[in-house]
């Protein structure tokens, strides 16, 4: 007889640092709510707050939001950013450069290892890594996101990998392609002998991970490891409006630190759970 793994979950928000917003929401979510971790975007606009937030947060688990795409980088090299320092957001013609290009290859490394050097500047423990866009999934990316963070100390990894059943979605042809960049990340991963997540729900839902939605989801959550990731915000900014139309970052916080998301973990004998602690 096959044993199910127990159901666990991880609660995380990505873009800390983004804008002073987030910074707000990740702080609530934290102290009010679910929310255990967040990925730290460290080249972004507000990034001195998020900091100092964090060294009041001594319970919150951060990780590094490695910006490769649509975000500013940390030493505007002009290979790979325009002449402010942002990144494009063409994911296909990126990751054909990053692919193919040897001199983009070796821009993107020194970027890479930048970030996680100023990561590490702040004095906070790396307790995981993931990329905005999950750019991570290139394997160019993935594989240099694992060897430098590997000298800083990384042993966790988000794997986006969301299987449609729980969210009681048809599977797609995109579900079929995702699934393979997926087996790529996780065996760079696990060869690597770091950790990752069985699950990760945000990918359909970015933007809208509603209480009801979520709610829905969690009876139907699948035994092993889930992550569930966020983008919670008190409201947008002119920059985050454009980047992120229509996104719902206040509904997103509310899911966080409703009662009843607690309660319904607790109904379904789901824990709560840290990278740190698998």
């Amino acid at each position: 007889m096959t044993v199910s793994s127990p159901r666990r979950v991880i609660f995380s928000a990505d873009d800390f640092g983004m804008s002073v917003e987030v910074n707000e929401a990740i702080e609530e979510a934290h102290r009010n709510g679910l929310l255990s971790t967040a990925s730290l975007m460290v080249a972004a606009p507000a990034f001195e707050d998020a900091l100092r937030r964090a060294k009041r947060l001594p319970n919150l688990r951060l990780g590094l939001h490695l910006v490769v795409i649509e975000g500013d980088s940390l030493l505007h090299l002009p290979i790979i950013t325009d002449q402010k320092g942002w990144f494009g957001s063409n994911q296909l013609q990126l990751g054909l450069q990053y692919f193919f290009s040897p001199t983009t290859r070796a821009a993107l490394k020194k970027e890479i290892h930048a970030q996680f050097e100023q990561f590490a500047r702040t004095g906070l423990q790396l307790d995981h890594a993931n990329a905005h866009k999950h750019m991570h999934l290139h394997p160019t990316i993935g594989q240099m996101m694992i060897q430098t963070g590997r000298t800083y100390g990384l042993r966790a990894i988000r794997t986006p990998m969301e299987p449609a059943g729980p969210l009681r979605e048809t599977p797609s042809l995109g579900d079929q392609a995702l699934e393979q960049w997926t087996r790529v990340l996780r065996h760079q991963i696990r060869r690597a002998g770091m950790k990752t997540n069985d699950s990760c729900f945000g990918l359909r839902w970015s933007g809208h991970m509603t209480p009801e939605r979520i709610h829905r989801l969690i009876p139907q959550l699948p035994s092993g490891i889930s992550e569930i990731y966020f983008h919670p915000a008190k409201g947008q900014n002119s920059q985050m409006a454009s980047l992120m139309p229509g996104y719902q970052p206040e509904q997103e916080l509310a899911t966080l630190t409703s009662p009843a998301t607690r309660e319904l973990l607790a109904a379904h004998n789901i824990q709560t759970t840290t990278w740190g602690a698998l």
